[in-house]
């Protein structure tokens, strides 16, 4: 007896739902790494001020515990919807993980120029580190920085960018979800001026209120409403960027290049140490910053300075989907 065969024509793609569960996982675990390093930093902010004699100060680590407690939530999430193969969570890791990769590349030329002045400022007056413990620290400091700013984002990239990996979700999810209503480069900035207007959000809990304001530290009710302006303009042109309103375009190179400008102008007259002092850091910290000649010279001033051009560039670039959507 011979048994009929299929006349259906085989997928033309190769099913990566196995991979979708294994790097689902591996995001799970990222996230529950995060998760744990928030009560982490409660202890080490804890033990740092019974070392010191200081007082505890938690209102300062209140940005850190934000980031790190959302991206524990965003990585267990994405993680759960990568198992389940659906289109959202692997275009949502997409854009994560380029936007990752891209801001780790830049940490890390950064560390590579800023990392042998931090090692010499580290060490006491008059002494001097050994060669090779100098390249033992480098070496271990590099491949660490690597592995977390490189491998994990570059891996994560190369996965979920690939056709099959795509294929794969849109037939197991065939639902159209919100992710498909926006191209990825443009739901990038979207959502990069989302995490923005929430950051924004903790500045007048955890320091002062100081911000940058064209060539001063401004504090108190005018910097808080100063905050609150910009979290909402980030807020709006998140959500009309997502929806590929022409005007959200310039409002937001505009209100990009208005803050470029106006942290220049101020760093250029005020050193970071002054702003930090101003926010209400701790004396024991201050005296660990003044160490660091990177700080007192204005050389981060200008790595931060010189971060936010790959940024406007891109804007730049995107700027194709806006005459599309016109």
């Amino acid at each position: 007896m011979t048994l009929p065969t299929s006349t259906s024509p085989a997928p033309d793609f190769k099913d990566r739902r196995v991979g979708l569960i294994v790097f689902g996982i591996l995001v799970i675990l990222l996230g529950c790494l995060c998760a744990l390093i928030v009560p982490l930093m409660f202890v080490s902010q804890a033990f740092t001020a019974k070392h010191t004699g200081g007082a505890v100060s938690y209102r300062m680590i209140i940005p850190a515990v934000m980031i790190y407690g959302g991206m524990a939530v965003v990585f267990i999430w994405l993680g759960i919807g990568s198992v389940l193969c659906r289109r959202w969570a692997r275009a949502l890791l997409l854009v994560l993980s380029w936007c990752w990769l891209v801001i780790g590349i830049m940490s890390m030329v950064a560390m590579a120029f800023l990392l042998p002045q931090i090692l010499a400022d580290s060490l006491p007056e008059g002494q001097k580190l050994p060669e090779a413990a100098r390249w033992i620290m480098a070496a271990t400091m590099a491949g660490t920085l690597g592995c977390i700013y490189f491998v994990l984002p570059g891996g994560l990239v190369l996965f979920y960018r690939s056709r099959h990996v795509k294929a794969t979700c849109d037939a197991r999810d065939p639902v159209r979800r919100w992710t498909d209503a926006c191209p990825l480069p443009v739901l990038a900035v979207s959502l990069m001026l989302a995490f923005g207007a929430l950051s924004m959000l903790s500045m007048p809990l955890a320091y002062n209120s100081i911000m940058p304001f064209f060539g001063r530290l401004i504090s108190g009710a005018p910097a808080t409403v100063f905050c609150l302006v910009i979290t909402s303009l980030m807020a709006w042109t998140a959500w009309a960027n997502y929806r590929l309103e022409p005007a959200a375009w310039w409002v937001t190179a505009a209100l990009f290049a208005v803050m470029m400008v106006s942290a220049a102008l101020t760093f250029a007259r005020i050193d970071l140490i002054e702003m930090y002092r101003q926010m209400g850091f701790p004396p024991d910290q201050i005296a660990q910053m003044e160490k660091f000649s990177f700080l007192r010279d204005r050389s981060a001033v200008w790595w931060m300075s010189l971060s936010g051009v790959p940024f406007f560039g891109y804007l730049i670039w995107v700027k194709r989907y806006f005459r599309r959507a016109a």
